[in-house]
């Protein structure tokens, strides 16, 4: 048989699996108008694992897993539908606009010149800083309403995600607002008169000693760790030993100390997210990433699985991150970014969707970046 008759008989056989599944989607239809009516859920697994079963059994030996995979598939696709009529008048997340005008308090990390302090002015023209030592305590003043916002920072495009970050945001209950990219441009500062021969250890935050390392290792120094940059450039200068401070250049002027070398970072184009929390949910008029952490089961293609529900949605998935959870056999909590607005009726249906199914689901807000 020529090729060219094997792709008709292909197209052929295509039209037929296109036709019926059309006819099991209209089905499917079906059987949600029944368990809205008969107050059923979506999910029914005993049903599931039936059909996979005897999907298995039919198929020859090569053909078992892939078989299973295709219907898995169809399955999930079907669940999403009959979730769409399930959640087509539920109500959206309640929110209020976010407004960044006028003068707001804000809980920054570290102290005068650190980058989240420089972030700031990224999404306020005025603003009361108000200065903590950790990132929790910026994330307990938001929370208690010491401050209205609080500013974080939560990757960097050298060094990766921020843990501390992610892990907050799962603990407490504050929402994402915007978020912003700041360059960073990283310089060795000391106590005036200080030798360069002389630094034997130099401090700053960790995201900061490892986007230098390479500098770091050139020039010999050890290193160690603190809880933020503009923070271990106050204690070098407080300090009678010759440290050296890896920070912001504006903060090295702030605190009085000289500069003995510019752009250190490993590369050029160094940069960091910040993001903007509240205790509230505020999303802006022109909102257009949403934020999620969820759990997923211990089930073969369950990370899969979860994708097909956003393709099933036609929403573009931005980012996804995952991290550990402590005291679990490796279990895992999922961080993703995707496009979308809380006022789109595809996007309530998911995110509802999400919650009813999952055993771990969090909302972490709707924003924008700001360029």
């Amino acid at each position: 048989m020529e090729l060219s008759e094997i792709r008709k008989e292909i197209n052929d056989v295509d039209r037929q699996i296109e036709e019926l599944f059309i006819k099991r989607m209209r089905l499917c239809f079906d059987v949600a108008e029944y368990k809205i009516k008969n107050d059923l859920p979506v999910f029914q697994s005993g049903r599931e694992q039936e059909i996979l079963e005897r999907v298995r059994s039919d198929m020859p030996d090569e053909l078992k897993s892939s078989a299973e995979v295709l219907f898995t598939s169809i399955m999930d696709i079907s669940k999403c539908k009959q979730y769409q009529k399930f959640f087509a008048d539920k109500n959206k997340i309640e929110s209020e606009t976010l407004e960044l005008s006028g003068n707001h308090t804000v809980a920054v990390p570290g102290t005068n010149g650190s980058y989240s302090h420089i972030s700031c002015g990224r999404f306020f023209e005025k603003y009361s800083p108000l200065f903590y030592e950790s990132f929790e305590d910026v994330f307990k003043a938001v929370e208690n309403g010491a401050a209205e916002f609080g500013v974080l920072p939560i990757a960097n495009s050298t060094a990766g995600s921020v843990g501390q970050t992610y892990e907050l945001l799962k603990e407490y209950d504050l929402k994402i607002c915007a978020s912003a990219k700041v360059r960073i441009n990283h310089c060795l500062a000391v106590k005036k008169g200080t030798d360069i021969n002389e630094v034997k250890t130099v401090y700053s935050h960790e995201q900061g000693l490892f986007q230098c390392s390479g500098f770091i290792r050139s020039m010999g120094f050890k290193t160690s760790a603190y809880s933020n940059t503009a923070l271990a450039a106050a204690f070098i200068k407080s300090s009678e030993e010759p440290y050296g401070a890896i920070c912001s250049e504006q903060c090295a002027e702030e605190m009085g100390l000289e500069i003995i070398r510019r752009d250190i970072a490993d590369a050029c184009e160094n940069y960091t997210k910040f993001i903007l929390v509240s205790k509230k949910t505020l999303v802006a008029a022109n909102a257009n990433i949403i934020s999620v952490s969820l759990a997923l089961p211990h089930i073969s293609s369950a990370l899969y699985r979860l994708l097909t529900k956003f393709s099933v949605a036609g929403l573009n998935l931005l980012m996804i991150e995952s991290r550990p959870i402590a005291n679990t056999d490796f279990d895992a909590v999922f961080y993703l970014d995707f496009e979308g607005s809380v006022n789109s009726p595809d996007v309530a249906k998911l995110l509802n969707e999400l919650e009813s199914e999952l055993s771990y689901f969090k909302f972490l807000g709707n924003y924008i970046a700001i360029d």
